[in-house]
């Protein structure tokens, strides 16, 4: 009796073992936040702080977001705006940070996000040129170890042998050395071969036209250096523009130099970025129907909060067509926000349709302006009357700085 007890005892932990085995394998210890941010996992939505988007991913992300392309006047291969930092005291004040960013153009919002340092970056903009520069420059910061070597590929310029010494040099130094330096043609060309092949291997497709005009951009800043200038199609250049130079050098109100090639830390900051895949080009009209709102559906799936969005004077122009900024708004309304996100603008003073801003700073054509992306959604309930014209807007709810 005692023997068959024993046996029935010996095959039913035989039996129970396995489970024993896979409840032990279940049950792991939580791993460190060091490790978690580590991991690069293969996932379509990666948690804040994670690893990223595989190339994959981000192509086809960015191509699932876009709209088909549209048309504006300028080549907008630079910013405009004097005025583009001047928030910037305000918005480290309101020590605003983290979420999502969405902005419009070229490379002034980067200094924005340099500040803010969100999770995830959309740029939209009507244009796939832009789209395609943005990729120009995600090439330049992931073959660029830092600020200086990645201005010297922006302008063929060579790159010093003591290039590590210079992360601790200021801005003034970097731009003296790039006024001082000889472009090289070969050099440019080995560059911009360099940039093709990264291009290519983001994930995004690319027809031979597209590959050009990466080019005939890249070539512009190799051309003009750092005196380029924002220039509109079948007009000169104004007098009064700012060229690359300025922004580089250009200050907020405090006083503060914050553009995001100032120092070494927000630079890098930039390059984690576009080397997770994190800043994603799109395509889209801001008064669409799809752009806006497929970017709020995947920043609710994400979990993520907008906590800025710059729109350039982008409303100025949907403002002129009937229906647009209506749209734009509806498309506000889509996006996950709370009581701190907010819209930045520009206004261009002394131009036909203008009157001189309240916050104008002597000196600057633009103004640069921001207030609660939720006191525009209230402001346009119909209970409320709307604005009553775009001046109306950018002057309503303003946050004082």
């Amino acid at each position: 009796m005692r023997r068959k007890l024993f046996l029935f005892l010996l095959v039913f932990c035989a039996l129970s073992q396995p489970a024993r085995v896979q409840e032990k394998q279940q049950v792991q210890p939580a791993k460190s936040t060091a490790e978690v941010q580590t991991q690069k996992p293969e996932r379509t939505q990666p948690a804040p702080g994670s690893g990223g988007l595989t190339a994959e991913q981000f192509g086809q992300l960015s191509e699932k977001l876009s709209e088909p392309n549209g048309y504006f006047d300028s080549d907008n291969l630079i910013s405009n705006e004097t005025s583009y930092l001047h928030v910037m005291g305000k918005l480290r004040q309101m020590k605003l940070s983290g979420g999502a960013f969405i902005g419009v153009g070229p490379d002034q919002s980067f200094s924005y996000i340099a500040q803010i340092r969100p999770n995830i970056v959309f740029m939209v903009d009507i244009r796939r040129d832009n789209l395609l520069q943005h990729l120009l420059f995600k090439s330049l910061f992931t073959m660029s170890q830092n600020r200086l070597e990645y201005l010297c590929l922006l302008f063929g310029k060579p790159v010093p042998a003591d290039v590590k010494a210079w992360d601790s040099r200021s801005i003034q130094d970097i731009v003296a050395y790039l006024d001082k330096t000889t472009k090289d043609q070969k050099l440019f060309d080995a560059t911009k071969a360099r940039v093709q092949a990264k291009v290519k291997s983001f994930g995004l497709k690319l027809d031979a036209m597209e590959l050009d005009t990466i080019n005939r951009i890249h070539a512009a800043f190799f051309a003009e250096g750092p005196d380029l200038k924002f220039t509109s199609k079948g007009r000169p250049s104004r007098y009064y523009y700012p060229n690359y130079r300025d922004l580089l050098l250009e200050k907020d109100l405090t006083g503060k130099q914050t553009n995001y090639l100032v120092n070494e830390d927000d630079f890098r900051f930039l390059k984690s970025l576009e080397e997770r895949n994190l800043v994603i080009p799109v395509v889209g009209n801001l008064g669409g129907g799809h752009a806006l709102k497929s970017i709020a559906a995947y920043l609710n799936e994400r979990g993520e909060k907008v906590s800025a969005f710059y729109v350039s004077n982008v409303e100025f122009y949907l403002w002129r067509q009937s229906g647009s900024f209506e749209r734009f708004v509806q498309n506000l309304k889509s996006l996950p926000i709370d009581n701190k996100s907010v819209i930045i603008r520009s206004y261009f003073n002394y131009a036909y349709y203008a009157y001189q801003h309240p916050k104008t700073v002597e000196n600057h054509f633009s103004v640069q302006q921001f207030q609660t992306i939720e006191s525009v959604i209230k402001d346009m309930d119909p209970t409320t009357g709307g604005y009553n014209s775009y001046y109306d807007l950018v002057t309503r709810h303003m946050v004082d700085y």
